[in-house]
């Protein structure tokens, strides 16, 4: 027998506590704990970032890994097109949507299989609720859906395998006769061939692997609506083998990973309705049972990669769900994103200023019940809020930039909406506001980026008018003639960055604004655009946050919960927060933000504070027994 130093390359030390980083099969006794300790597998789903268009019906496919997906959502029968969102390992966005059928009437419909990557995506068949099965495809190419050659028959809940579009095998599923499908087509990027049949005919089964390695379990067999099965069957490119058995039988269930590393997640029991959570790993030889989905659901999106890294977001419950999970298979515990409570604010307040980090932040003005505007100023050190000496001038829809200790607050209103706009501005040194050089204009909520000596505001309202302007701080006086204007006139945007790399976006033109631009010091650039929109100062990034790759957008009328990160080039969605509230301010990062204040229904006001922590990732140190 090998000894344990031949096997890992180390021997077994006697310390005294455990090591800040340890390997991989290394172990170690802990004389202090009197414990012999080494890495243990942990094996888990855990929360993450929702997707962002659960409502649609529920009917999912999914194509790629768990870092890199598509997931495609449509509604029942054909009343809009499958809609498409990115999956990045943190968050969803938004894609493009999946093309009319070419030459008849109507979109593409849900229940059709998919297979492939982010970059070469295929998408063949479906069902329409009536029998009314399709033999159309399309293929995904990273930006854009495009119709490609029929199918040699009409198809519904078929499953998609493979790790290209011209790559791909469609297998299973009934025709328009409710009767079920053996068949197993292949698509080379040009046309169709026939493949080997499935040893039985079935649909709603669940499968993963490639064209020349696939696997295929579950789905109903016999008649329709047929009969729950376990069986598994293995495809070597020509022709498919029986392979271990389901412990449990299901169909609308997830499938995912290669041969050698695969899983089946989530089922609707037979018989009856319902949803299940059941989870299982097949290593090429055999199914095991593994952690069970904390929620239980069907026909849900995102699948991907393999029993080690895996995920599901949205299906069906019932109703349609946004929750994702992720489930890991590591010797590191993963903690989930999250948003968690913090020490409320003195003074119940909405349409304040704010900034952070979490750890430094501040509060200052806004108005009180019913539109009184308040000069109260208040500071945040992570654990609590302190009372600081106040504006000298009480008013809401006041924004600014800078940190705790070098802040500007410029414009906002000192009477009921919209009959006051002001030009004050103030700057704060950490203990005292003091009065500075006026704006060359009276204006109400502006979007502002960088420091108290360069910083930059754009957008807000000008008599009652949306804003365009722009203008720099050196901090003492105001430029606006050399800056760019912003492309959309806008108030109420969220904001962050420095004054040559800022961001805005969201806001209200009037009507609710998913825009977003970026601001490199003299010229504005459009980006990506919000999957939600938002009118409020709602940002992250103000303060000291320099970067406009780690911004948070969080709530927004009307008392919204939901929150999304953006990463320089796309929003994707992240946890959502415990209370629903607009006009909130906050700061900080897309891995260590807070948000406060705020409206949580219509007149009132709250001094809620969130604090949100993104994920984390910790050694599983496990004792182990010498017997």
């Amino acid at each position: 027998m090998a000894a344990y130093k031949d096997l890992v390359g180390q021997k077994i030390t006697v310390v005294t506590s455990n090591p800040p980083e340890p390997k991989t099969g290394q172990m170690w006794y802990n004389s202090a704990a009197g414990k012999l300790r080494g890495l243990g597998i942990l094996e888990a789903w855990s929360s993450a970032s929702p997707t962002g268009r659960s409502s649609q019906g529920g009917y999912y496919g999914s194509i790629g890994t768990s870092t890199s997906s598509l997931a495609l959502v449509g509604s029942p029968g054909n009343s809009s097109p499958l809609q498409t969102e990115e999956w990045n390992g943190t968050g969803w966005s938004a894609s493009d949507n999946m093309a009319p059928y070419s030459g008849i009437s109507g979109n593409m419909t849900p229940q059709g299989g998919s297979s492939g990557t982010v970059t070469s995506a295929l998408y063949a068949g479906g069902e329409m609720y009536t029998g009314n099965t399709r033999a159309k495809a399309q293929e995904y190419d990273g930006s854009s859906w495009t119709s490609i050659t029929d199918m040699p028959q009409n198809t519904g809940y078929n499953v998609g395998i493979g790790t290209a579009s011209n790559t791909s095998i469609m297998v299973g599923g009934y025709n328009e006769s409710y009767a079920f499908i053996n068949a197993t087509v292949d698509w080379s990027g040009s046309s169709w061939t026939a493949g080997g049949a499935l040893g039985t005919a079935r649909w709603a089964g669940s499968g993963g692997g490639t064209e020349t390695a696939a696997w295929f379990s579950g789905g109903k067999t016999g008649s329709y609506p047929g009969t729950s099965t376990t069986a598994t069957e293995n495809y070597n490119g020509s022709s498919w083998s029986t392979g271990d058995a389901l412990n449990t039988a299901r169909w609308l269930s997830g499938g995912t990973g290669p041969q050698t590393s695969a899983m089946v997640i989530g089922q609707r029991p037979s018989p009856g309705p319902g949803r299940g959570g059941n989870t299982e790993v097949y290593n090429g030889t055999a199914w095991a049972e593994t952690a069970d989905l904390a929620t239980a659901r069907v026909q849900f999106a995102g699948t991907g990669g393999t029993s080690a890294g895996s995920f599901v977001g949205g299906g069906s419950v019932p109703p349609s769900t946004a929750a994702t999970e992720e489930f890991t298979s590591s010797t590191n515990a993963i903690t989930a994103a999250a948003w968690s409570s913090g020490n409320a604010m003195n003074t119940a307040r909405a349409y304040l200023f704010g900034l952070g980090p979490k750890t430094a932040a501040i509060g200052a003005g806004g108005y009180l019940s019913p539109f009184t505007p308040t000069a109260n100023s208040e500071e945040y050190n992570g654990t609590s809020w302190t009372e600081g000496n106040n504006l000298n001038t009480g008013r809401y829809g006041v924004s600014g930039f800078g940190t705790q200790t070098a802040a500007v607050v410029t414009g906002g209103n000192a009477q009921p909406p919209g009959s006051e706009f002001l030009n004050n501005n103030e700057h704060y040194d950490g203990s005292s506001w003091t009065n500075a050089t006026a704006y060359p204009v009276s204006i109400n909520t502006v979007g502002g980026a960088g420091t108290q000596t360069a910083g930059v505001i754009f957008g807000g309202a000008v008599s009652g008018s949306r804003s365009a302007q722009t203008s720099e701080y050196d901090g003492s006086s105001w430029t606006t003639s050399s800056p760019q204007n912003l492309n959309t006139a806008r108030g109420l945007l969220g904001s962050g960055g420095t004054q040559t790399a800022a961001i805005g976006f969201g806001g209200s033109e009037p009507s609710a604004s998913n825009k977003t631009e970026t601001y490199n010091g003299s010229t504005w650039t459009v980006g990506a655009t919000l999957i939600n929109t938002f009118i409020s100062r709602n940002h992250g990034g103000g303060g000291p946050n320099t970067s406009t790759t780690n911004i948070l957008a969080a709530g927004g009328p009307p008392h919204k919960t939901e929150v999304e990160n953006y990463d320089g080039s796309a929003w994707s969605t992240q946890p959502s927060l415990a209370l629903g509230r607009s006009n909130l301010a906050g700061g900080g990062t897309s891995s260590s933000g807070v948000v406060f204040g705020g409206d949580s229904a219509p007149e009132v006001y709250t001094a809620a504070t969130e604090e949100f922590t993104g994920v984390t990732e910790t050694a599983n140190i496990t004792d182990f027994t010498t017997s």
